[in-house]
């Protein structure tokens, strides 16, 4: 079986951004909204889903949101923005 992996972007309530993985986005912000995602976005909910990017494997979807997460906020506001 192959999967596609997602590395997205979410723009929680407090106006914080909250970068993961997953290979099923829809699911993972319902997750995320209904309170059972990661820790840092449980009491910051609702979330919206701003940017999405998909690969091929894995590897490549956890290397790019490592590099998301060492952006700056000015940094993935242009991100989340293009």
């Amino acid at each position: 079986m192959t999967f596609v992996h997602h590395v997205y972007v979410l723009s929680c309530a407090d106006d914080t951004l909250y970068t993961g993985y997953t290979t099923d986005v829809e699911r993972r912000v319902a997750q995320h909204n209904a309170g059972e995602g990661a820790k840092y976005t449980r009491g910051r909910t609702p979330v919206d889903l701003v940017h999405v990017e998909t690969y091929g494997s894995r590897s490549a979807a956890l290397s790019r949101e490592y590099e998301i997460k060492q952006l700056s906020r000015a940094e993935k506001e242009r991100l989340v923005e293009d």
